[in-house]
């Protein structure tokens, strides 16, 4: 198979609704993130962030739905666990759990669109970049609340990127 980006690019329908399916598991997670998070998270310096991240949860659900619509087009059946969710009582290790999850599921949806387009499947990958650009948004306000730059997507597979989510020298002035 062709490779792009370390990923495969050309894919069967039943590869790329085991794919989708994948996707849908980190859509699942990011609905509990968001939803554990933007509660538990205290104090005024995170009130504004609390209620993004309520912001948030909404739009994955609608990602989810999404994404679910498309595996069953495709003629699969969507999965119903999600993928492990962190916790932490410190709430700058939440965020960071948060973005680090965005900058991965920006870098999977980059790779799907190719993925989508390559198959002829060109309403999946428009479907796929009114997803990216709300998780690019969501990348922004996590960064924001974190006080950094928004570090680059992650690409599938890249197991060597930081988890904090911070790379060196991303500090905002």
């Amino acid at each position: 198979m062709s490779k792009d980006n370390g990923g495969e690019l050309n894919v069967t329908r039943e590869r790329m609704i085991q794919l989708l399916n994948e996707d849908l598991a980190g859509e699942y997670q990011a609905i509990i993130a968001y939803v554990v998070y933007s509660q538990v998270i205290k104090g005024a310096a995170y009130t504004d962030i609390a209620r993004e991240l309520e912001a948030h949860a909404g739009e994955e659900l609608a990602h989810a739905l999404k994404i679910s619509k498309q595996i069953d087009y495709l003629g699969g059946t969507p999965v119903v666990t999600p993928k492990p969710v962190k916790v932490s009582k410190d709430p700058v290790e939440m965020l960071r759990a948060d973005l680090q999850n965005e900058r991965e599921t920006v870098g999977r949806y980059r790779e799907r669109i190719r993925q989508a387009e390559a198959m002829g499947e060109f309403a999946l990958s428009e479907t796929l970049r009114t997803i990216i650009v709300q998780e690019q948004e969501h990348e922004i306000d996590l960064s924001a609340a974190l006080n950094i730059e928004v570090p680059p997507a992650i690409k599938p597979g890249d197991k060597k990127a930081s988890s904090s989510g911070e790379p060196a020298a991303s500090s905002r002035h």
